[in-house]
């Protein structure tokens, strides 16, 4: 049995896409921690990991970056860097200073590390154990750069000298992978997952017994705020033939998005697992894990991407030809019903959209990756 440390910043699209390795790691007889930030502590204790709280809070994190890109005297690129910083780098010495007193008690013999935690990099290094890097969704060439510029500017000049050096696990399938050199080019396929079932609200448990067709949307986790496009979301989606299950990601007052559509049903959060394998339809801000757990069932997709890798996704996916991107300046009624309207209207979509499903059950699974990571 060894011990084993999966380490990540304190996004659910950054540390679920890690949990099918997880359960590997613990059907295997391992000793697994979880370390993440202590806003994530409850709802991943709650799925019976072990989990451990690293480092300040998502929400400390990113009151720092939308500082960081408020200020209207820094150029867009001086945003971009300082903000990364703020966002992945500065924290994720703090989470390494709580990793270092865990390991004076709990000493992990292997460290996995989602792509954008660099805690687990330099934990790894100062232990001198392995450490294992784990994508979040396609591994783009601008990776390298962004981990070096990050790593330089935390005092870690050789952080992607480390990182590249390491085994590292990719979750995209070949109709996405990104254009251009990756970098890991020897990065070992895993296959993603949709997510971990868990309870459902009794609404949505009503709609997904029945038997009319499901569009699911939701605008993710972190680029959420805006109250305004989850309404015009819903509205652009009154005319959908089937039954609208949305989600907001944060906890929200019903007088403050307004009436609802009469197909629409809402909820803060509901287990994606449950609703993308009954989904006819997902409408979403295409964040790497709602991407792909959308893909893992062949749905075909509305793209309304909000900011930082979404973009990227969402040219992927309509490149591969199983969905339409509504540009974030193009957010509006009017264009996210026509996209919905096209997308529904073509079967290529859907084609395309399972085409992806049965690269993605080609992969290999959580299991077959532990062991070969293990051996």
């Amino acid at each position: 049995m060894a011990r084993v440390l999966f380490t990540s910043c304190p996004a659910y699209g950054h540390v679920l896409p890690m949990l099918p390795l997880v359960r590997a790691a613990e059907r295997a007889g391992h000793d697994v921690r979880v370390a993440t930030g202590p806003d994530l502590v409850g709802p991943l204790a709650t799925r019976g990991l072990d989990v451990h709280a690293v480092g300040p809070a998502w929400a400390t994190s990113w009151s720092a970056h939308e500082v960081v890109w408020a200020d209207p005297r820094l150029p867009e690129e001086q945003k971009m860097m300082d903000g990364l910083v703020v966002l992945f780098g500065t924290p994720a010495l703090a989470r390494l200073a709580d990793l270092i007193v865990m390991a004076q008690r709990w000493r992990p013999d292997l460290v996995v590390h989602e792509v954008l935690e660099m805690a687990g990099p330099l934990l790894g290094r100062r232990l001198e154990v392995p450490s294992v890097v784990h994508s979040i969704g396609p591994v783009f060439p601008f990776y390298a750069h962004l981990i070096g510029l990050a790593g330089a500017a935390i005092g870690e000049p050789e952080l992607w000298a480390q990182v590249s050096a390491e085994h590292a696990l990719d979750l995209c399938p070949p109709s996405l992978q990104p254009d251009g050199p990756p970098p890991w080019p020897a990065a070992i396929p895993l296959r993603p997952s949709a997510g971990e079932p868990g309870p459902v609200p009794p609404e949505v448990a009503d709609v997904l017994a029945g038997d009319r067709p499901i569009a699911y949307f939701t605008l993710g986790t972190v680029k959420n705020t805006d109250t305004a496009d989850l309404a015009a979301g819903l509205t652009a989606l009154e005319g959908y033939d089937g039954v609208v299950v949305a989600t907001t990601g944060r906890r929200l007052d019903p007088h403050e998005l307004g009436p609802v559509p009469a197909n629409a049903v809402v909820a803060e959060f509901v287990p994606q697992a449950a609703l993308l394998e009954r989904a006819d339809l997902l409408v979403s801000h295409s964040g790497s894990g709602t991407m792909l757990g959308g893909l893992v069932h062949g749905v075909p997709q509305v793209a309304l991407p909000r900011g930082t890798d979404q973009p990227h996704n969402a040219a992927l996916l309509a490149r591969a030809g199983a969905g339409v991107v509504v540009a974030p300046q193009d957010y509006a009624v009017t264009t996210i019903r026509t996209a919905v309207a096209e997308v529904t209207g073509d079967p290529a979509f859907r084609a395309a959209a399972e085409r992806i499903r049965d690269e993605i059950a080609a992969m290999p699974d959580a299991d077959a990756v532990w062991a070969g990571l293990s051996a």
